[in-house]
């Protein structure tokens, strides 16, 4: 349940962010091939950031929990 609510979190997060106006998805490094027919789209550098914010709070927190 707990990670059930995390994504859904997150999901919103990531709508706000959208309707802000914030470049999540489309910063440079991220990549998109858009062909006849389909388009993919791999957000590489998107990965990145948020991977190691992501580290740096998990960081913190074990920090402050010692």
């Amino acid at each position: 349940i707990i990670f059930g609510a995390v994504l859904l979190l997150v999901g919103v997060l990531l709508l706000v962010a959208g309707r802000l106006n914030l470049p999540i998805g489309r910063l440079p490094g991220d990549i998109t091939y858009r062909g006849k027919n389909t388009v993919v789209y791999f957000p590489l550098m998107t990965s990145i950031v948020i991977s190691v914010l992501l580290s740096l709070v998990l960081w913190l927190v074990s920090h402050f929990r010692r």
